[in-house]
């Protein structure tokens, strides 16, 4: 039994054709069948059925596929550790990234990514956008190594760990006209304002709309949200032509022309950016430092109060 027939006979288990296989691996078809045939005489039992349109498991070849996966990682793992030894980093990292994830992280990590890969270019980072509530999926059942993510939590879910990198309060960011502002005092509004109110979010599965949505129940209310989108800087634009109350981080009102942004009183939401992890750390010597490199530079984000300056 030799591991590239493991690999073969994983490649048409997972493809379920052996065309598709044999261009995964880059190799004849014929070469492929021929030496998944051989597996099969040697173990003296057929793995594949072959006689419908795609190839299924036997029942010996679903009971095997465990184990040929594993033999191939443990073969991959032992490459690593070596490599890892003789400082020759090399292996595959994906990183996952929130949509609407904070611009001044996001460039960051984008220029650390870049740096990191011009310092081991036998790694290949493999990066996925994708909304916080898959990611964090993706990093417990680990098809994810990292992910820059929102939270509307400081504590990780069970079995991930947390580095929280931008902590802001949400603000309401309307219009210079809108009659919110009569209402306010100080500053300041009460979240129950909002009752009924056209509201501008990011998406579900953002950490900032888990936050929004929580402290909405909290007050006995649902959130009625008008318009939805990934970048913070188009909600506030959307706020600023009077399309309805923007609930922003505090950091994507600023600077906006047009907009006046207001505090809650009582229940404060905070949009929270998180870099995440398995708890026990990552797989492979490349992830790891990869972590290591992500976690000294972007930080982690102060836990400001919520008072405004003319307040201190």
């Amino acid at each position: 039994m030799e591991l590239r027939q493991l690999q073969y006979f994983v490649a048409v288990a997972e493809e379920a054709n052996f065309t598709r296989a044999a261009a995964r691996l880059h190799l004849a078809q014929p070469g492929v069948s021929a030496q998944v045939r051989q597996l099969e005489r040697e173990l003296g039992q057929p793995l594949l059925d072959r006689s419908g349109r795609s190839v299924t498991l036997t029942e010996v070849g679903a009971a095997v596929l465990p184990y040929a996966r594993a033999a191939l990682a443990a073969v991959e793992g032992v490459r690593e550790t070596v490599a890892e030894f003789t400082g020759l980093l090399r292996g595959q990292v994906t990183l996952g990234l929130v949509s609407g994830a904070d611009a001044v992280r996001e460039a960051e990590a984008v220029s650390l990514l870049a740096d990191f890969h011009d310092a081991h270019p036998q790694v290949d980072i493999a990066l996925t956008e994708d909304s916080s509530e898959r990611m964090l999926a993706a990093l417990q059942c680990g098809e994810l190594d990292l992910a820059l993510l929102g939270t509307a939590d400081e504590e990780p879910p069970p079995g991930l760990a947390f580095q929280i990198v931008v902590d802001q309060p949400l603000v309401a960011a309307v219009a210079s006209d809108d009659p919110l502002l009569a209402d306010a005092d100080g500053g300041r509004i009460p979240l129950t304002a909002l009752r009924d109110l056209p509201l501008i979010s990011l998406p579900r599965g953002t950490g900032s709309r888990a936050a929004l949505e929580r402290v909405c129940a909290d007050a006995g209310f649902r959130p009625r949200i008008a318009f939805e989108a990934a970048a913070p800087k188009l909600l506030a634009g959307l706020a600023a032509r009077g399309l309805g109350v923007a609930v922003v981080p505090a950091g994507a009102a600023a600077g906006a022309g047009g907009l006046r942004t207001l505090e809650f009183h009582g229940a404060r939401p905070r949009g929270r950016i998180a870099l995440a992890w398995r708890a026990d750390g990552p797989a492979g010597p490349a992830a790891r430092a990869l972590l290591e490199r992500l976690r000294g530079a972007l930080g982690t984000a102060p836990r400001p109060g919520d008072r405004t300056a003319a307040e201190t």
